[in-house]
């Protein structure tokens, strides 16, 4: 059995050796993949992260989505408490800020409205492990693991890049299925059983 505390490591190693010039081509590349995907067309109201050191990247695409008239949330940790907001953002420049982990998150002053869990449509979730089950690990903080709970009509949908994607992830009970994977030369569909 494979120890996930190694893979998550390994993975993540992995992750961090790309090149910024190789996560910069490869992350275009799943957001032209991941904004023609009938299930981004089709939603109106999105819960977008906000990338943090090697993830793919999300900024530009963050701007695309709004460009074309998405309501973007983006997440806002409580840390303590251990669950996450979401906040509506118009306005990347101006409302965020440095927060948990120094990751960049709504300020104050954005925070003060929250959009509901129930009408979030696709959440896209940032991961350091993923399978072809649609199997993710996170970080260990089990955050989007209780927001996606709340939402279970919502998509839910993975970057990775493809050296984050193991065959079959150990997975515990309490980690969620996708229902896709997005990936710099694919498209992997999860064996979630969506609630429609």
């Amino acid at each position: 059995m494979i120890n996930p505390q190694e893979l998550r490591k390994a993975t993540l190693a992995a992750r961090d050796a790309l090149s910024p010039e190789e996560r910069r081509l490869k992350s275009e590349a799943i957001a032209e993949t991941l904004v023609a995907r009938p299930e981004i067309e089709r939603s109106d109201n999105i819960l977008l992260y906000v990338s943090f050191r090697s993830e793919v990247e999300t900024m530009a695409l963050l701007r695309r989505m709004l460009a074309i008239g998405k309501k973007v949330s983006l997440p806002f940790t409580h840390v303590k408490a251990k669950y996450l907001d979401a906040i509506p953002i118009t306005d990347p420049e101006r409302q965020l800020t440095p927060g948990y982990c120094n990751i960049p998150e709504p300020s104050p002053e954005a925070r003060k409205i929250i959009t509901p869990p129930e009408t979030i449509e696709a959440i896209i979730l940032p991961g350091s492990v993923f399978d072809l089950r649609g199997g993710r690990f996170g970080y260990g903080g089990g955050f989007y693991d209780r927001y996606v709970s709340s939402a279970p009509t919502a998509w839910r949908i993975g970057l990775a890049f493809d050296i984050q994607i193991v065959p079959e992830a150990p997975l515990q009970p309490h980690d969620e299925l996708l229902d896709l994977i997005v990936t710099e030369s694919r498209v992997i569909s999860g064996q979630r059983r969506r609630l429609v």
